[in-house]
């Protein structure tokens, strides 16, 4: 009966449309992208050779392939402005890239702060705008210097653009909305690039208002407004950063010799990205702020419903990473992975032509943090190109972006081949990427760097020891050399992935192992081609982080990247039971994790650790500073490794103190979540008769609705990861879950109503929500609240607090504080 109710309702209460309306799933029928539209071909988009960037990634020479990888990877946005031009909604107007390339006088977003406060790249050879630009309709965009050459991507005579739409427009007023280039015009922020919007027609240009734009958020917050321009994104925005090599005087005024492609947006902070005018009173503002500087949720718009913030990958010595997936990485396909670019198909010979056997076996980086992207080096290329938008008039079909509440089901790369050119024309560019890295991402060595060898001379004599340390406590999972001697039960358990890890790391405690492992350290090219990473999928139960990373769902069977993850992932068995703390009472609670590709964390590389701090997935351990400046790196890695060697040291909850074990992100203010009136309009009719009453008394004076307050100290992740759609299959299994989630909205509404018009502290309003704590608990998809746990080899909490399936892994001594000293030496030469 609990079944029948919930689909008899679940579409038309307000909180069925909220969570449970869009549950129901329905046949997609196909769609074709902007230049299919317009009858472009994948042939018209020619990937540029001008070695305009010849100065970036340390002065490295390229050939005219790799110049053609190295423009795809800082320019090429395949269409995503359409994608990012519609992200303003499901972000209920908060999120607009066109202010954050022309924001106004006074913001903070303006080109000389714009590195501070928000870590965004800005282009050489641009300055400030002093006034509105008249020719492009009023907007505040930076300007490019005189005596600059020009940027030749920008040429639409020699890369047109697509003709669709208002493009190519001469209004009435005699402003014109010019065709454009298909890279679109440099906007002075790297990775970012302006198109002309399709959208903009007369009657469109006849409504813009650029001083209501800026200042009216009855305007601005209107989801029917046409911008006169969209805002593509390459992957530079995320990957490109100040140059650890040859870093700048300027960090608000670069050199593009300064700056280097793969290195990752270290310093970028979300959330003052995705909140162009930040509110610290709205929910939605305090859960992106968990987003620290250089880390963000690359499923935050194909949402898994999980809070998951992962820090911007860095990419180095990809031809070692490749190598060393030849022993650990061996993947099988199924279904429409199989359809994933493989380089035998663009390679005939040569050692790249290694990683694909027909017909269904490759080896392959683990790029996810979850060790997800396993289709080939080549498929997670393309992949990222998805996640940023390409192909967006398909991707957007089978989820709903950002607020989620609908079964997501997999984007097949043979409809992406079918139907889209920009797909067709990225897939052709993307070995020429996957060239450059091989070139390009090479690493970057304190001694190389200015003032290097000072930083690291008061510590040489400490580097041979550290090295003994390093074999003994770290290289078995962050070297990709590894003893060749090895015993047999462990080359023949590869079969079970779970047992063979064990089998593994039982031989990594042995004498034998550490014996070879500490010859070959002190080889003198140890670092000669070491990926310094075995790239192994790592169970939790024994890595014991936030859980949160592992638990992501977005490539399992049947989701959004399910063409993207091999079936090896997808069949991983589960991994076991693990320890979670209780948020509000400091207990300890144990979580049986899911299977079939969930509970594993691939190994991250330690090359040029020294520049690459804060530390863990989502840079929540050590302390972060804007400086760029190999002093200030140096700095920062000396505090954030002295908190992974020694934990106690790390932040801790702001009211379970060291009981919580670490740091849960808290409300750090009275809260609410806002929907502009503008979003509800229509609303009304689609309610039952008690929701409509129940809206009522929720929308403010102006109409707005306002879900709260929210007291302070409330765990973010109690609602940004709560679960709204029942992901099992089994008829009880459903019916059970969405009567846990009508229980928790039944109280809710009895929590909003209660506390509606009443002024109450925060005490009692935590009080009035009491009532909430299991049943959202019950619901979290990731029932682990603390941020900066985990990864406590070499010391004494590596034993302690364990579940059965955390003991399996056995015990270790901890290292005595002479051995970690040792240790911080060694690493700050990798």
């Amino acid at each position: 009966m609990v079944g029948k109710r919930i689909a008899a309702s679940r579409c038309v209460t307000l909180s069925g449309l909220a969570l449970l309306a869009t549950a129901c799933h329905r046949k997609i029928d196909p769609v074709i992208d902007e230049a299919v539209q317009a009858g472009v071909a994948d042939d018209h988009f020619v990937h540029a050779g001008e070695d305009y960037f010849r100065d970036m990634d340390n002065g490295v020479a390229l050939s005219p392939e790799e110049v053609k990888g190295r423009n795809m990877w800082l320019v090429w946005s395949g269409g995503n402005d359409r994608f990012w031009d519609r992200m303003g909604k499901p972000t209920l107007g908060t999120f607009d890239l066109l202010k954050i390339v022309a924001p106004p006088p006074g913001s903070p977003l303006r080109r000389p702060t714009r590195w501070r406060w928000l870590g965004a790249v800005n282009e050489p050879c641009f300055q400030v705008a002093d006034t509105p630009d008249p020719i492009r309709f009023g907007l505040y965009f930076d300007q490019r210097q005189a005596d600059c050459p020009a940027d030749p991507f920008a040429d639409e005579t020699k890369y047109p653009g697509v003709m669709i739409g208002a493009r190519g427009t001469t209004f009435a007023d005699g402003k014109t909305l010019p065709l454009g280039s298909y890279y679109g015009w440099p906007t002075g922020i790297v990775g970012l690039r302006l198109f002309p919007n399709p959208a903009f027609d007369a009657a469109a240009e006849k409504k813009w208002d650029p001083v209501r734009y800026y200042n009216d958020p009855a305007y601005y917050q209107d989801p029917n407004l046409v911008r006169p321009y969209r805002v593509g994104m390459a992957c530079a925005f995320c990957h490109v950063g100040p140059s650890p090599m040859h870093p700048p005087a300027d960090p608000a005024n670069p050199k593009w010799s300064e700056l280097n492609s793969t290195v990752g947006a270290q310093y970028l902070w979300s959330d003052r990205l995705f909140f162009w005018k930040p509110n610290e009173a709205n929910f939605v503002y305090q859960w992106i702020r968990t987003y620290r500087p250089g880390a963000l949720d690359t499923s935050l718009v194909s949402t898994d419903n999980i809070n998951n913030p992962r820090t911007q990958n860095a990419i180095y010595e990809l031809g070692a990473r490749l190598r060393a997936a030849k022993p650990h990485a061996r993947e099988t396909l199924a279904g429409g992975g199989l359809d994933n670019a493989q380089f035998n198909q663009v390679v005939r010979t040569g050692w790249l032509t290694d990683f694909f056997q027909k017909p269904a076996t490759v080896w392959t980086p683990h790029v996810l943090k979850d060790g997800a992207d396993s289709v080939g080096a080549l498929g997670a290329l393309n992949r990222v190109f998805l996640n940023i938008g390409l192909f967006s008039e398909e991707w957007l079909r089978h989820f709903n972006p950002v607020v989620g509440g609908k079964p997501p089901s997999p984007i097949r790369i043979a409809d992406a081949r079918a139907h889209s050119a920009y797909w067709r024309a990225t897939e052709k560019g993307t070995p020429a990427i996957a060239l450059f890295f091989l070139k390009a991402a090479q690493p970057d060595r304190l001694a190389d760097a200015p003032g290097g060898r000072a930083l690291l001379a008061p510590q040489a004599a400490l580097v041979s020891h550290g090295a003994d340390v390093f074999a003994q406590s770290c290289a078995r999972c962050h070297s990709s050399k590894q003893p060749d001697r090895v015993p047999s039960d462990v080359k023949t358990s590869a079969g079970d992935y779970l047992d063979g890890t064990h089998r593994w790391w039982r031989w990594t405690q042995s004498g034998d192992y550490q014996t070879q492992m500490r010859a070959i350290v002190h080889r003198p090219d140890f670092l000669a081609d070491n990926y310094l990473s075995t790239d192994r999928r790592i169970p939790v139960t024994l890595l014991r982080t936030n859980l949160c990373s592992p638990l992501a769902t977005n490539a399992i069977a049947g989701n959004i990247w399910d063409n993207f993850s091999s079936q090896t992932y997808k069949t991983l068995p589960a991994v076991g039971t693990v320890s979670v703390i209780n948020p509000f009472t400091g207990q300890p609670a144990a979580y049986k994790m899911p299977g079939g590709g969930r509970g594993y964390t691939r190994v991250p590389s330690l090359i040029s650790l020294w520049s690459t701090a804060p530390y863990l997935v989502n840079n929540t351990v050590g302390p972060f500073s804007p400086d760029p400046s190999v002093a200030t790196r140096y700095r920062e890695f000396q505090s954030s490794i002295e908190q992974m060697l020694w934990p106690e040291r790390r932040a801790m909850d702001s009211e379970l103190g060291a009981r919580a074990g670490g740091l849960i992100d808290r409300t750090t203010r009275r809260t609410y979540l806002f929907v502009p009136k503008s979003y509800l309009l229509g609303l009304q009719d689609l309610l039952a008769d008690p929701d409509r009453g129940l809206l009522r008394q929720l929308v403010n004076k102006d109409g707005d609705l306002v879900l709260g307050p929210i007291p302070k100290g409330v765990p973010i992740n109690l609602l940004a990861s709560l679960q709204p759609l029942a992901e099992s299959k089994e008829a009880g299994a459903i019916a059970g879950h969405y009567h846990q989630v009508l229980v928790a909205l039944t109280e809710l509404k009895k929590a909003l109503i209660m506390t509606k018009g009443k002024s109450l502290d925060d005490h009692a309003l935590r009080q009035a929500f009491a009532s909430l704590r299991a049943p959202l608990l019950q619901l979290s998809k990731c029932p682990d609240f603390v941020v900066n746990r985990g990864h406590y080899f070499g010391t004494a909490q590596f034993n302690q607090g364990r579940t059965a399936d955390e003991r399996s892994w056995g015990e270790e001594a901890p290292l005595a504080e002479a051995d970690k000293k040792a240790l911080i030496a060694f690493l700050a030469t990798l």
